[in-house]
């Protein structure tokens, strides 16, 4: 396999850096990474879905080589989203995407799937360990009380989200990044079951890693407490790493009251699922959107509901 294509789209003042794999004439898909990532943790999937789609990956606002604004203000959801609106324009303007997101690019890729500005540009949505931070808020307060039969489940979910705390914290964690970013390969080989010769972690990692803080910073208590209706007609297929040590299977109960257009593909892995099963996980991605395809084909007027 070829390396893939580069190109630089301009968005929302600044570059973001795209890379693309397969033929123009395939249907899109679109892959949004999360923390710390770049787009090399997509690369696997890549390589794999390029013989049936023309793939693109992007390096978010702050990390890789894309740009890298300054202040939370410019970390907000309305700005990514404004990032994914020029990839689609760029990649696809006259073709709905499939696109996919994993950690913070599912999250962020949420606030398109359930919202209005890019109505009727996504054909489906794939969405891998990254919640809609919406939900988690309503969630939070239907579950996380006393008696409830998920609560226990939901201490063990907020006791795994103490980096989120964490990130709150002014200096430290930079300093610890800068630290000890240097472990973090040995890390993801270590206990995430992630192959050693692998494109990730860019060398940028302990860069991003700081820059991407803001991500926290400017999203997770606004949403999480003032959380939002958030629904959506785009199909959802939730993939669903069993041993995620950050996002726990309970933060997907109750996504059908948003969606019912929904399925659901535990894999028995760790949070960088698409570095260590990226065979499996790839397979997933494209019977999802192969289904979705074969029925617009069949229904133009209609979205094919996924069983």
């Amino acid at each position: 396999m070829t390396g893939p294509a580069a190109r630089r789209i301009a968005a929302d003042g600044g570059e973001l850096a795209a890379y693309q794999w397969g033929a123009s004439t395939a249907p899109a898909v679109v892959l949004v990474h999360g923390y710390p990532d770049t787009s090399a943790v997509w690369r696997p999937i890549a390589e794999r879905l390029a013989d049936q789609f023309h793939v693109t990956a992007f390096d978010v606002r702050g990390a890789g080589a894309s740009h890298r604004p300054r202040g939370l203000r410019a970390y907000r959801m309305s700005r990514l989203e404004a990032d994914l609106d020029a990839v689609l324009d760029a990649v696809s303007p006259d073709r709905p995407v499939h696109l996919v997101g994993h950690d913070w690019g599912s999250i962020h890729s949420w606030e398109s799937v359930t919202g209005t500005r890019l109505a009727g540009r996504i054909a489906s949505f794939t969405s891998i360990s990254g919640p809609c931070l919406d939900h988690v808020g309503h969630l939070i307060r239907a579950r996380l009380r006393p008696r409830h039969p998920d609560l226990p489940k939901m201490l063990r979910q907020a006791a795994r989200s103490w980096y989120i705390t964490y990130f709150h914290l002014p200096l430290l964690p930079a300093l610890t990044w800068r630290a000890l970013g240097h472990r973090w390969r040995a890390f993801l080989t270590g206990s995430q079951g992630v192959p050693g010769p692998t494109p990730y972690p860019a060398p940028t990692l302990a860069r991003d890693a700081v820059k991407g803080i803001a991500l926290y910073r400017a999203n997770m208590l606004p949403r999480l407490l003032r959380p939002r209706d958030r629904r959506t007609t785009v199909p959802v297929q939730l993939i669903i790493p069993t041993r995620d040590f950050c996002v726990t299977p309970v933060l997907s109960y109750g996504v059908e009251h948003w969606t019912r257009r929904i399925q659901r593909r535990p894999i028995n892995a760790g949070h960088w699922v698409q570095l260590s099963h990226p065979e499996e996980v790839a397979t997933r991605i494209a019977e999802f959107a192969l289904r979705v395809e074969d029925g617009s084909r069949r229904d133009p007027g209609h979205t094919a509901h996924p069983t």
